[in-house]
Formats: C-alpha cells, sequence, structure tokens
C-alpha cells in the first residue's frame, strides 16, 4: 500500500519574543495555525497528527525574552506551489505579534519544483557583457516627464555605459507617459546609443500593473526592445514574478522593486527578516537582482540588515541561484567607494538622482560613476 507521505520535511526558523513559557506557546501555536486551524485536542486523527501538524524540532534563547524556533512541515502541505508555501510558513501567523520569520531550509524534493531566476548572478554578467566589475544601474525619473524627456535621458545614460536603465518604480501608464509608447521610445533611444558607443546598455520598463495586464505588458516590451523587466512583488505577489521569470517567450532578467514591502521588515520582533524576504523569497519567486534601500540613505535599513540581505541572495539553495543585491535609495556618487568596499564586486550599484547631481554632464558623470565601480 502506497502513503501519501515520504517523511521528508521543510523546515522554517522564527524569532519569538517572550519568556520561555511565552515562546514555547507560540512556537506551538505556529504548528497549529500554520496548519491544521484547530486547537490540539480536537485533532484526533492519528496520521493528520503525525504528518499534518507542524513540529517543533528545536526552541533555543538567543537573547532576553527572545527565542529562536526551528518548527518543520511535511513537504505535503506544500504541494508544488509557492503560493501556499508561503501560506504555510507565514501565513495567518503574519497576523500575530511577537513572530519573525527569519529563515527557510527548503529539502531538494522542493527545491526541485522551483525554477528560481533565470539568469542569477553568473547569467545576468553575460547577458549584459560584464564579467568582473559591479554592474550598474539607475533610474529614470522624475514622474511627470514626458515620453520624449525620459527617451532623451535613457540615450544619455546608455551612451555613458549605463548597464540597467528601468523606469522609476512610480512610472506606470499615466496620461504623460503611456507605458507603451515609452517602452517603444526608450526602448529604441538605449539601442541607438549602444549602436553609437559599442554598449551593451539594456532598458527596463516598470511592469507592475493589474492582472492579467501584467503578462500583456511584460511581453509587448520583449517584444518591443526592452531589455529587462522591473516589478514590485510587493504589490502584485511574489508568484507573479515566478511565473513571468518561468515564462520562456518572455526569458528577461527580472529586478525586484521593495514597494510595500516595507512593512514586513520595519518591526524587529514581527514580520519576516531581511534575509529572508529580500534574499531567499525573492530567488524562489524568480528574481535575478533585489532593490533594497541601503544604509546611510533616505530610508531605514542598518549596515546589518543590508549583510543579512546579501547573505540571503547568496546563501546555498540548492540548484536556486544566487541573485545580485542592488542597494539604492538615496545613493550619491560619492558613496559609490563605500558601497564598493561593502558589497564587493557581485553587487549592482543603483545611482538615481545623485547621478544628475554630480555636474551637468550626465555623460560624463556616468564615466565617473564607472571608474568609481572599477576602483578595487
Amino acid at each position: 500500500m502506497t502513503t501519501l507521505y515520504s517523511g521528508e520535511r521543510l523546515t522554517a526558523i522564527y524569532h519569538l519574543t517572550g519568556n520561555e513559557t511565552e515562546a514555547r506557546a507560540k512556537a506551538q501555536d505556529l504548528t497549529l495555525e500554520q496548519t491544521v486551524e484547530l486547537p490540539d485536542a480536537l485533532v484526533t486523527d492519528p496520521t493528520i497528527r503525525a504528518n499534518i501538524i507542524g513540529r517543533i524540532d528545536e526552541l533555543t534563547p538567543i537573547a532576553s525574552d527572545l527565542y529562536s524556533a526551528e518548527i518543520s512541515f511535511s513537504v505535503e502541505t506544500i504541494g508544488d506551489e509557492l503560493t501556499q508555501l508561503i501560506n504555510v510558513i507565514f501565513g495567518n501567523i503574519s497576523i500575530k505579534p511577537g513572530i519573525r520569520l527569519e529563515r527557510i531550509e527548503l529539502p531538494p524534493s522542493l527545491l526541485k519544483i522551483f525554477h528560481g531566476p533565470r539568469f542569477g548572478r553568473v547569467g545576468l554578467r553575460e547577458f549584459l557583457n560584464v564579467p568582473e566589475r559591479p554592474l550598474l544601474c539607475t533610474a529614470l525619473k522624475p514622474m511627470g516627464l514626458s515620453v520624449e524627456e525620459l527617451a532623451d535621458l535613457a540615450y544619455q545614460l546608455a551612451l555613458g555605459g549605463i548597464d540597467i536603465i528601468k523606469d522609476d518604480h512610480g512610472l506606470a501608464n499615466q496620461p504623460f507617459a503611456p507605458f507603451e509608447e515609452r517602452v517603444v521610445r526608450c526602448a529604441e533611444a538605449v539601442a541607438r546609443a549602444n549602436q553609437d558607443c559599442g554598449g551593451h546598455s539594456v532598458y527596463a520598463p516598470n511592469i507592475t500593473a493589474p492582472f492579467p495586464v501584467i503578462l500583456e505588458r511584460a511581453r509587448f516590451a520583449k517584444q518591443h526592445g526592452a531589455g529587462a523587466l522591473l516589478i514590485c512583488p510587493g504589490i502584485t505577489g511574489l508568484d507573479t514574478m515566478r511565473a513571468l521569470a518561468d515564462d520562456d517567450e518572455i526569458a528577461l532578467p527580472i529586478l525586484s522593486h521593495p514597494a510595500f514591502q516595507g512593512s514586513y521588515i520595519a518591526d524587529r520582533t514581527s514580520g519576516i527578516s531581511h534575509f529572508c524576504l529580500f534574499g531567499q523569497l525573492n530567488r524562489l519567486a524568480g528574481a535575478d537582482a533585489a532593490i533594497f534601500p541601503n544604509a546611510g540613505g533616505r530610508f531605514f535599513f542598518t549596515k546589518q540588515d543590508c549583510r543579512a540581505l546579501v547573505d540571503g541572495c547568496s546563501t546555498n539553495m540548492g540548484t536556486i541561484a544566487p541573485i545580485f543585491p542592488t542597494p539604492a535609495g538615496g545613493m550619491g556618487l560619492q558613496r559609490v567607494p563605500e558601497m564598493r568596499a561593502m558589497y564587493g564586486r557581485d553587487v549592482i550599484l543603483l545611482v538615481g538622482g545623485g547621478l544628475r547631481s554630480h555636474s551637468p554632464d550626465l555623460v560624463a558623470n556616468c564615466n565617473f560613476f564607472r571608474e568609481l565601480a572599477e576602483k578595487m
């Protein structure tokens, strides 16, 4: 007789606030709330108790009134869907305070279900023909510029050698710069600059949109010369990004933008860690690069947060490729040497407004940006 259950398990590691009794109660709540959603006494079926309810494998004190809990779940509770994986590891329990998802550990049977990033670090370097140095990125902004103005800006940035020229995440389908017209004109401008200077720059339009417009915009962008895509998975859903990454008709690098994800990591005792949200989950969902606010910018991330995020972008996840961390958020060119020292070469350096405020000559500013990035 065949069994429905393999005995294989995935593990999620949580930080739980409170003393030992309180932390253990939260861990026990996790095992039930994330699976059967019933009080323990009402679960009398021995098969369900053995195979469905989560299991507390370890509960360890790590600080005063803070515990680390390793809780494992049967792989069969996941099925074969990213949406259900997220539901099991941090569904209902995300509504309760004092519980923070730190990281996940998936067995090979689950990892092989997910393709992860189509390119990853190695593939994106090959795609952009940048074998060694950090990649350079900037954004078309501000919102309100016309299509003509955005295209002219894209041309100058590509002429200056910026590898990835992305839409600002605030550009959508507004009347001053409609999506389709913007994509056609900006992609053409970047292609023309590449021809003029022998470069390999790509344009990445923002395809964050209502479903199923996202897929339509992604395919339109590919057909009209876009070389990458920008999406906000906090708004569209992580599995939407996964579907784009898996689509062979699109087959473009994907940059993940953190809009709407700040509340997950703002509270140190609840939500999801930088390591897991921006690193592990982005990789499972197919991002090739994770944009995030760098320490010392206009947001609240610390150097410790950023280092943890980088670790999540590169930690061993079987066949799921490492991805590029992409620090941003108010970075000027004066910060490039510091970022280069902190992140090494496997990073995408994203400088937006600071690239244009350096001097009136935008192309020269881009060249200077590249010189700074290439310095060891």
